[in-house]
């Protein structure tokens, strides 16, 4: 029998997490483009998870708004199920490439 550690049920809907109010989600938001802008600003790229559509919608607005700001497009995309890429042009992901037999 495996033992696990650290395994927690998922709340019901009744008893999921109150989405975020019109203030939080303006604070957050705005950590978003101050820490997500100095890592594209330092790196040309930054990774962030988004869990929920709301997460994904989140970022995407936080890109949207570093591109006003910077005059420059932000791009957006998906590197699996639960975490975006956000990134500069020139800055894209590599394409992974699988091992070929020898």
């Amino acid at each position: 029998m495996r033992d696990l550690y650290n395994v927690r049920l998922r709340p019901t809907e009744a008893e999921a997490v109150a989405p975020l109010t019109d203030e939080e989600e303006q604070r957050f938001r705005a950590v978003l483009f101050s820490e997500l802008g100095n890592e594209i600003a330092d790196h040309g790229h930054a990774r962030f998870p988004a869990y929920t559509p709301e997460d994904r919608r989140r970022l995407v607005d936080v890109a949207q708004r570093l591109t006003a700001y910077w005059g420059q497009q932000v791009f957006v995309e998906a590197e699996d199920l639960t975490r975006l890429r956000l990134h500069l042009a020139g800055h894209e992901a590599r394409p992974r490439t699988l091992p070929t037999p020898s």
